[in-house]
């Protein structure tokens, strides 16, 4: 292991720890701390160990005496469940702690989750109801799973994402998320949202322009272009590689969740790790944002 992982997760965890602030849980504190845990999974996705118990082996070796206590894999898998809010309360905490957070121009796409693939594994799954069958024209395959919907800026900073049925609307997702979270686009008017032909919507125009939010995306080939939408091809590609970033160095589709928290809580793991790297990229002034090749190895 190279040095810079290290100092990204001691960065981390006084920034996790600072951010928590004193225990306030009843009865006595755990023996693997919140700020211990988040740091431990951010680093288990930065150096791609996907095996919960071959990761806590490793940890001993790879970062010796950094954690006093590591609990048990049912424990630790737990635990990180368990945790699912505040993962997703962490990325935005870090995220709002970078200058990027104000972009005013937002990316958004959705991208397959793959959950299973052989018929029986679909029948007896515990995503069962959460999950489904779809088909992705960009990689021109169906598969069994879900979608994540993810809304970043340019530099490929997570703004917000969500999990959803791979045959929901993108359209209605995204209005949905957005009423999910209204502070997102409370004070950011001017706020330019780039996205596919798959957000064609009159009703979607009009929801994001009472919120103030100007959605730009490409014309269909019937239709007359629109003046500048050549423009548009070279940013709508930061977040395909965005999600190739999540699925070819964070190993997305590889999270191994069997429930929709199991799931849930890897992709959360996932976006959290590259939320960090981005973070802890901007504030030691490196060249490339979301380079992760220092925390890979």
């Amino acid at each position: 292991m190279t040095l810079p992982t290290p100092c990204l997760l001691t960065a981390l965890y006084v920034k996790i720890d600072d951010w928590l602030g004193a225990h306030t849980r009843t009865g006595r504190p755990p023996r693997l701390s919140d700020a211990e845990l988040l740091t431990l999974a951010v680093a288990q996705v930065l150096l791609g160990v996907r095996s919960e118990a071959r990761w806590l082996r490793f940890v001993p070796r790879a970062l010796p005496a950094a954690f006093p206590y590591l609990p048990g894999q049912s424990g630790y898998n737990k635990r990180l469940r368990a945790a699912l809010p505040l993962v997703k309360r962490l990325i935005r905490a870090l995220a709002a702690d970078t200058d990027l957070w104000t972009d005013p121009v937002w990316v958004i796409d959705s991208t397959p989750v793959e959950c299973a693939r052989s018929r029986p594994t679909t029948r007896r799954s515990n995503l069962a109801g959460w999950a489904g069958y779809s088909y992705c024209p960009s990689h021109s395959r169906y598969f069994w799973g879900l979608r994540l919907h993810l809304v970043c800026t340019p530099s490929g900073l997570p703004v917000t994402w969500a999990l959803a049925d791979p045959k929901l609307d993108e359209r209605q997702v995204l209005m949905a998320v957005l009423d999910h979270d209204p502070t997102l686009t409370a004070d950011r008017w001017g706020l330019t949202v780039i996205a596919d032909k798959g957000y064609v919507s009159a009703e979607l125009d009009r929801y994001l322009a009472d919120r103030g939010v100007t959605l730009l995306r490409p014309s269909y080939r019937n239709r007359t272009p629109r003046p500048g939408e050549h423009l548009l091809k070279p940013i709508r590609q930061i977040i395909e590689s965005v999600n190739d970033t999540l699925k070819g160095q964070l190993d997305l589709e590889l999270h191994g969740g069997r429930s929709i928290d199991g799931v849930g809580v890897r992709v959360a793991q996932r976006l959290l790790a590259l939320t960090a790297a981005i973070w802890h990229n901007r504030a030691t002034g490196q060249p490339v944002t979301r380079s992760l090749i220092a925390y890979d190895h």
